[in-house]
């Protein structure tokens, strides 16, 4: 049942992850090159990258939220937080509506069963009705194109088979809360094409829209606000233009 007045609120949101295995001096000191100013330790004495902290912001229909920040920022991690894939240490997310996450055109498939199967798993997941996932596989299996593998385990399938497999999928349910990563877009440049006008309908339908990139072209076609993201904390959170200027260091487009 579609829910009135989506919503999604990040309310200081604090992610750390365990560094196992890493007490050894040469691990801990190559660690602490790569990542300085974000190792620490948790209550029980373990070595943790922190990942997150303290990020929070509140989302209301309209909203199309872009990330950005360098490598290793921390935007993929805070899209997993808002997903539900990672749990937070402190502070929380709330959201209100359906979500759908675009992370990986793998997410969520059984590598085991068949295109066809998966489908039918997805649409179950969702709540669907016989009927109604029906019409997801007739949907899923025109725009993919995968002819007979489609009733073929997706473990046989190519890379790009399963690129074009997974995003079919999840972009035929449409949600009031969609999350994206750019690294969703990867894969054959051809599909991709064919691809851009549904995943736009998409964002357009959405209601709440959150968006990880490196494009400072995307951020300024779809985004309505922007966060930079730095060593896991907000370092900006305004206009397009206003903070892109600031990662920047210039004017978009300028």
């Amino acid at each position: 049942m579609s829910v009135r007045n989506a919503e999604l609120v990040a309310d200081h949101v604090t992610l750390d992850f365990p560094l196992y295995h890493a007490n050894s001096r040469s691990l801990k000191k190559t660690l602490f090159k790569s990542v300085t100013g974000r190792m620490g330790a948790d209550g029980r004495s373990r070595v943790v990258v922190q990942a997150l902290r303290d990020i929070s912001f509140r989302l209301q229909p309209g909203d199309r939220l872009g990330l950005v920040g360098g490598n290793g920022a921390g935007k993929t991690t805070l899209l997993r937080a808002l997903a539900g894939i990672y749990e937070p240490l402190g502070g929380e997310v709330r959201i209100r509506g359906t979500l759908n996450a675009l992370l990986d055109p793998n997410l969520g498939m059984n590598v085991e069963l068949s295109g066809r199967e998966n489908i039918m798993l997805r649409g179950l997941y969702n709540g669907l009705s016989t009927a109604a996932i029906r019409r997801l596989a007739d949907d899923v299996a025109e725009f993919a194109d995968l002819g007979e593998f489609l009733d073929l385990p997706v473990r046989i399938f190519s890379s790009g088979m399963v690129v074009r497999l997974g995003f079919a999928l999840a972009t035929a349910i449409r949600p009031q809360v969609l999350l994206m990563d750019e690294w969703f877009l990867a894969g054959d440049a051809n599909f991709m094409e064919k691809a851009r006008a549904r995943l736009e309908d998409m964002v357009r339908g959405a209601d709440i829209l959150v968006l990880s990139t490196h494009a400072p072209s995307v951020v300024m076609d779809w985004c309505t606000r922007v966060i930079w993201l730095d060593e896991g904390r907000i370092r900006a959170d305004g206009t397009p233009k206003d903070v892109l200027t600031q990662y920047l260091g210039h004017s978009p487009g300028g």
